[in-house]
């Protein structure tokens, strides 16, 4: 099976819709089908969500196929399995604060932490940016290393797509101490070091996307290493983006893949929709080779 098609989970809520809202529009941009799933517990619960989903789709994208299905399961498996060979999963979330978002968000955190394949997390109090360029038009790449290479692909692809610049942020810290101009003034040696790695992490977002820069010749691309903790600087960077997109970078534990810290800030903090792209073993591997020519 092939992955032309966008899936988006739905429950009837408001959050939902914009996140269908978002799947639909990503699907035209795609030029892929758009996948309707609800899962329940009971499969008569599903028709009048459903039908209300579609009519919505087909009176903004008429020309648009979609496909509502109904499933009896727990919502993350469900939409796990039927993603998996997508070119999109995407999911809202209430995105609440503290810990009470936390929880209301367990499902799109559990989703990102087991995604085969690039999901996109929307959150009810976003606010929708259409795309074009224009201020909070460009999409926003966080590179941890030069290794992010599908999250990268990924990127380029929907930045063409939205005919949009695209802005690459890499943060760094030195030893843990503060962000530059709040430690004391360092030793000769300390200060020396400090300029080398600085140097080093600076040509970090350029070798990222520098194969990728002859791929997509047309995306206007911005990159910039900032001396700053990695969630602050791309939470910051969110502000003026139409979606950020970054790698998955997950921590096997007992209980199963565990989110970084800066992929989950982003989650609840974001001030745009967050695409995760996964990394490592378990990612799809068809994530490069579909967005790259």
């Amino acid at each position: 099976m092939t992955a032309q098609r966008v899936v988006v989970g739905v429950d009837g809520s408001i959050v939902s819709m914009r996140a269908l809202d978002e799947a639909a529009a990503e699907a035209v941009r795609q030029g892929t089908d758009l996948e309707i799933v609800f899962a329940v517990s009971d499969i008569d619960e599903a028709g009048p969500t459903l039908k209300s989903a579609a009519a919505r789709v087909g009176q903004r994208h008429p020309d648009l196929s979609v496909r509502a299905i109904p499933v009896v399961g727990d919502a993350v498996e469900v939409l796990v399995r039927r993603g998996r060979d997508a070119a999109l999963t995407v999911v809202g979330t209430r995105g609440l604060p503290g810990f009470a978002g936390l929880l209301l968000g367990s499902v799109s955190l559990r989703m990102a932490a087991r995604t085969v394949s690039p999901l996109l997390v929307v959150r009810g109090d976003q606010v929708s940016r259409s795309g074009g360029m224009g201020p909070g038009s460009d999409v926003l790449l966080g590179i941890e290393s030069d290794d992010d290479t599908d999250a990268a692909a990924y990127a380029f692809a929907e930045a063409e797509r939205r005919a949009s610049p695209l802005r690459v942020v890499h943060a760094w810290t030195y030893r843990h101490l503060a962000p530059a101009g709040l430690e004391p003034l360092p030793t000769r040696r300390v200060q020396e070091d400090i300029d080398r790695r600085s140097r080093n992490e600076t040509a970090v977002p350029q070798r990222a996307v520098a194969a990728l820069r002859d791929w997509y010749p047309g995306v206007p691309v911005l990159t910039s290493a900032v001396r700053s903790g990695p969630a602050h600087a791309l939470l910051q960077a969110t502000c003026n983006a139409a979606v950020i997109v970054v790698a998955a970078h997950r921590r096997p534990v007992r209980l199963g893949p565990q989110l970084g810290p800066v992929t989950t800030a982003l989650l609840h903090h974001a001030h745009c929709p967050v695409v995760i792209v996964p990394t490592g073993p378990d990612r799809a591997s068809r994530v490069t080779a579909s967005t790259a020519r």
